[in-house]
């Protein structure tokens, strides 16, 4: 709803007041008819704006996201699917992943579609710190407890007290922490380092890691018990390699995002530095791609991304960001040497396995081959890819 002001008493210090207040406009009396009409038909063509805005954004999170989890891949599709599932539940969740896949991102969209939502989300990265400062951190000390223990300190526990707790790279956690961690999640109580007096709270639990924990399991670096009570529900988050049919959306997204926080005219990326961002194996995954979007936006100086804007860490030969190349493709789809083939048979080896890296996107596999759409689907045709 707009509010616009009429008054006969205008004065500028009233005006401004009611913009701070949040009316549309200010109008001051005797006014024409028509100057009103004119007030309301722009009120009422930003409430359409603004209502047409969050449909649209309801349609793409329907279609392409969840919570800010962007994706449209097969794979992708089926995470966000399981987490519409287990987001409205109080199951312990665990969120496995490679390094910059996304696993907080994806806490925090569990936590936003649960009823806790409106209580805190409270995160813990427990491969930065010590054992006592893991513990002092999770659960908190009373004063005396240690040398540094001035006063006493609430820990994350409490501070998610009917809110989410999540616990990232709870597979470094040491085994004298899992302990305790495993007595919360079966008594839901917790106690300060130093005190002996237990605390009551109600915390849901998600927990992330970039490691194998089964295997940390088998060499006693986890805790079995520990293992079975995080992982009620499993998450697995793809690399971006194994996902590149959602780099193009997942550009749109970060373009779009970094334009409005950074305030830069950016609309559009050029097809050459398209092509490029499609052609890296990105090692950081989602992370990587989201800075150097990011970068790219910053540094342009017009309305379109191009192949300049590019940082450095994207040129092959330091090593950070490879191209794909024949032996990624090799080892992608088991195919052998090319050497001697004949120039067709090569070129449907190449068209068939980059589709199969574009997840079967045809507009990014023409992309990603330097080719035209109706080329592409001419060489599909041809050579019987469909």
């Amino acid at each position: 709803t707009e509010v616009i002001v009429v008054t006969g008493h205008g004065t500028v210090p009233s005006a401004v007041e009611a913009m701070q207040q949040g009316a549309f406009t200010y109008l001051q009396k005797p006014l024409e008819l028509a100057q009103l009409r004119v007030a309301v038909e722009k009120a009422s063509a930003g409430v359409r704006l603004r209502l047409q805005n969050l449909e649209l954004n309801r349609r793409l999170d329907e279609r392409f996201g969840f919570e800010g989890v962007v994706g449209s891949s097969t794979q992708m599709r089926g995470v966000i699917k399981r987490l519409k599932r287990i987001a409205p539940t109080d199951a312990t969740v665990l969120i496995q992943g490679a390094t910059g896949t996304g696993k907080e991102l994806v806490a925090q969209a569990i936590h936003q579609n649960s009823p806790r939502k409106k209580k805190p989300f409270v995160a813990l990265n427990c491969a930065a710190l010590s054992e006592n400062i893991l513990e002092s951190e999770l659960f908190g000390h009373i004063k005396g407890a240690f040398t540094d223990a001035s006063s006493d300190r609430v820990g994350k526990f409490e501070y998610a007290d009917g809110g989410t707790l999540f616990l990232d790279e709870v597979g470094d956690m040491p085994l004298a922490t899992q302990i305790k961690l495993l007595r919360v999640l079966e008594s839901g109580e917790i106690t300060r380092v130093g005190s002996n007096q237990p605390v009551r709270v109600n915390v849901r639990i998600l927990s992330a890691t970039n490691r194998n924990l089964e295997d940390a399991v088998e060499d006693g670096s986890f805790r079995s018990d520990l293992y079975h009570r995080l992982k009620v529900v499993t998450i697995l988050i793809p690399s971006l390699q194994e996902r590149s049919a959602d780099i193009p959306l997942l550009i749109e997204h970060f373009m779009k995002q970094f334009a409005r926080r950074h305030q830069k005219p950016v609309k559009g990326m050029s097809r050459a530095a398209r092509v490029k961002l499609l052609s890296f194996s990105w090692p950081g995954n989602v992370r990587q791609l989201r800075n150097v979007v990011e970068s790219m936006v910053v540094v342009d100086c017009d309305e379109t991304l191009d192949v300049d804007d590019l940082p450095a860490e994207l040129d092959p030969e330091t090593g950070h960001a490879q191209a794909v190349t024949p032996d990624d493709v090799e080892d992608n789809g088991g195919v052998a040497s090319l050497v001697g083939r004949p120039l067709g048979e090569i070129e449907k080896i190449f068209i068939g396995e980059t589709l199969k890296l574009a997840g079967g996107n045809r507009e990014q596999t023409a992309e990603m081959l330097g080719i035209g759409e109706r080329t592409l689907y001419r060489k599909i045709k041809e050579y019987k890819l469909h």
